[in-house]
């Protein structure tokens, strides 16, 4: 469903991800989209800290996306400790201590909706999945006064939705990008199409994306995932940039807090 013009003018979208790039790469067509149509966008990255090349480009990211300034956990990547000097790994954080830190992201923010991975991480990197974990216990426990005093007035967004691919187009490129089919049993990346919610129409911000992905310049000169998109062919490339897939947890609000409404 089309957003009608300033339909959501004050609408709250709160992003929890992992990595800068991640904002880019799942969910930037959904925050330009919202911008554009007048809500209020913002983006906490959980790991990397300020003053490192890749908090840099996150910010160049975000403007391009029009999603505010860096809001940084400023924990270290699993696998990449001069993301964070001196900091602990973001899976090695007390449990409770992270999903603090984001609870009070969500208070003070006030979103009505929060975005983050699917259970899988999307395709299952540790920081993905334990983004996601820490996100849904934060979403519940922003609402409590007992829980977290001090990070601000309670706040219970009305609804919490998981970025995700469908299974079928998982399968349909898999060859495109790694030039066999599955293997038979393997594990892959996203969910039956049956449980996913909601596709969002980006494909009017679809450029915006794109710029917005190769703002991550050491990602993509190092060959990061996002490149996996350069290899498909046109058609492929252009159906995954113009669309969006979630699903939707958490169904605490009335219908028009839901995306795309």
């Amino acid at each position: 469903m089309i957003i009608k013009e300033g339909a959501v003018a004050g609408f709250g979208v709160l992003c929890v991800h992992a990595h800068p790039d991640d904002e880019a790469i799942w969910t930037g067509g959904t925050l330009a989209r919202y911008a554009d149509e007048g809500a209020r966008t913002a983006v906490v990255t959980c790991t990397w800290a300020e003053g490192t090349v890749r908090a840099g480009e996150l910010e160049r990211s975000l403007g391009i996306l029009g999603a505010g300034e860096p809001r940084l956990l400023g924990y270290a990547d699993a696998n990449k400790p001069e993301s964070a000097p001196g900091a602990p790994r973001f899976l090695d954080v007390p449990f409770d201590e992270a999903v603090g830190r984001v609870v009070g992201h969500i208070r003070r923010f006030r979103p009505d909706v929060v975005l983050t991975y699917d259970a899988y991480g999307s395709y299952g990197h540790p920081d993905h999945v334990h983004a996601h974990r820490v996100t849904m216990a934060a979403v519940e426990a922003a609402g409590y006064d007992q829980l977290h005093p001090g990070t601000g007035e309670p706040w219970r967004p009305r609804a919490l939705y998981l970025s995700t691919v469908p299974r079928s187009v998982v399968v349909s490129h898999w060859r495109s990008v790694f030039g066999t089919d599955p293997e038979p049993g393997q594990t892959l990346p996203g969910v039956p199409d049956e449980q996913v919610t909601t596709r969002l129409d980006v494909g009017r911000w679809a450029e915006r994306k794109w710029e917005a992905m190769h703002a991550h310049a050491s990602e993509v000169g190092r060959g990061a995932s996002m490149t996996l998109l350069t290899g498909l062919p046109e058609q492929a490339r252009a159906q995954m940039l113009a669309n969006e897939w979630y699903r939707r947890v958490g169904h605490t609000g009335p219908p028009e807090t839901a995306l795309g409404a």
